[in-house]
């Protein structure tokens, strides 16, 4: 483990103005996007359509980094280079997604636990070898009638450890995502007391097991209401509480965070990071975006399976408007109707 080529990993990750496409879905999950096209959801479409996005021409000015799925490190672009060596062409850093997601804890109802420790070391080491220089890993929890359990928290706080340690050994800088699902109908002083609480466990786990803080990047939710809660919170109020809660719970060694969307709007999530950048001065660590739908909607309805050029400049649009809400500097367009 080389601390400081990890530290410089996470910091290129969060370069001034970029962050993270997530485009690691799994087949089930991008077979549910494909479907709303009505696209098939075979190999060669799903190599299409990754390949249209990684191929977007200046995208690298504000994606420093993308997330692949099992399938897409291992293939070729439509012009025969490997999608590992488009992504670094254009000045892109290869990611894997390396958990096998989140199955049923026993004795907790309505709960998970994310698998895949067994034989990641092996993985990690594999990856490292196709190209990867950062991992990520998805723990997820839900918020419901006395529920996240202190176990639920605990165990995938330790697996997040776990995984972290092991990226680190064999190179990778691991991507630390514990996800909050804003599904359910709790308030968003519910998500910030479940947030917190979430995050100091992973950190404490963290310190536990020895992970370099430097060469970590954290993946969190953003603080926010409840997608069915009937009183949302302003974007105003979700950047405040969001950065307070980190500003708790986040050790300032952490170079960056790199929220996720978690089914927010392309537009919402992009104006709540640009505000909280905006209205946030001297913070410790980036703040960044590693968005799936929230950078992919766009792109996925324009392409429709053919249209790859429309495709590419909605891609383009959405990753430069995310680029700029990383400095504070993002304008709302407002489409005419």
């Amino acid at each position: 483990m080389n601390l400081t080529q990890l530290s410089d990993i996470a910091r290129a990750i969060v370069a001034d103005g970029k962050g993270i496409l997530a485009a690691d879905e799994s087949t089930p999950t991008i077979k549910k996007r494909f479907d709303s096209i009505n696209v098939e959801s075979n190999e060669a479409n799903r190599q299409a359509y990754r390949s249209m996005l990684f191929t977007t021409s200046g995208a690298g000015e504000f994606i420093s980094g993308v997330i692949l799925f099992d399938e897409t490190i291992r293939q070729e672009a439509s012009d025969g280079r490997s999608m590992v060596q488009v992504l670094k062409e254009a000045g892109m850093i290869p990611g894997i997604k390396v958990d096998k997601g989140a199955k049923p804890l026993p004795n907790c109802t309505d709960e998970t636990v994310t698998e895949g420790l067994d034989g990641l070391r092996e993985r990690c080491e594999e990856y490292f070898g196709l190209g990867a220089r950062f991992a990520k890993w998805r723990a997820v929890i839900r918020i419901g009638e006395d529920i996240p359990s202190k176990n639920c928290i605990a165990v995938n706080a330790h697996a997040l450890a776990r995984y972290a340690t092991l990226c680190q050994e064999t190179g990778l800088v691991p991507i630390v995502e514990p996800e909050v699902l804003m599904d359910g109908s709790h308030d968003i002083d519910t998500c910030d007391m479940v947030t917190e609480a979430t995050l100091r466990a992973v950190f404490h786990e963290l310190y536990q097991q020895g992970v370099s803080l430097e060469g970590t990047l954290l993946k969190p939710n953003m603080v926010i209401s409840g997608n069915t809660c009937p009183q949302q919170a302003s974007v105003d109020e979700v950047a405040k509480r969001t950065v307070a809660c980190l500003k708790r719970a986040v050790p300032a060694a952490i170079p960056g965070i790199v929220f996720l969307s978690g089914g927010q709007s392309d537009e919402v999530a992009t104006l709540h990071l640009n505000t909280m950048n905006r209205e946030a001065k001297d913070l410790p660590w980036k703040l960044s975006f590693s968005y799936g739908r929230a950078l992919q909607a766009a792109p996925l309805k324009a392409w429709a399976g053919t249209n790859i050029e429309q495709a590419q400049r909605a891609f383009y649009e959405r990753a430069s408007a995310n680029g700029a809400a990383c400095r504070g500097e993002y304008t709302q367009v407002v489409q005419q109707q």
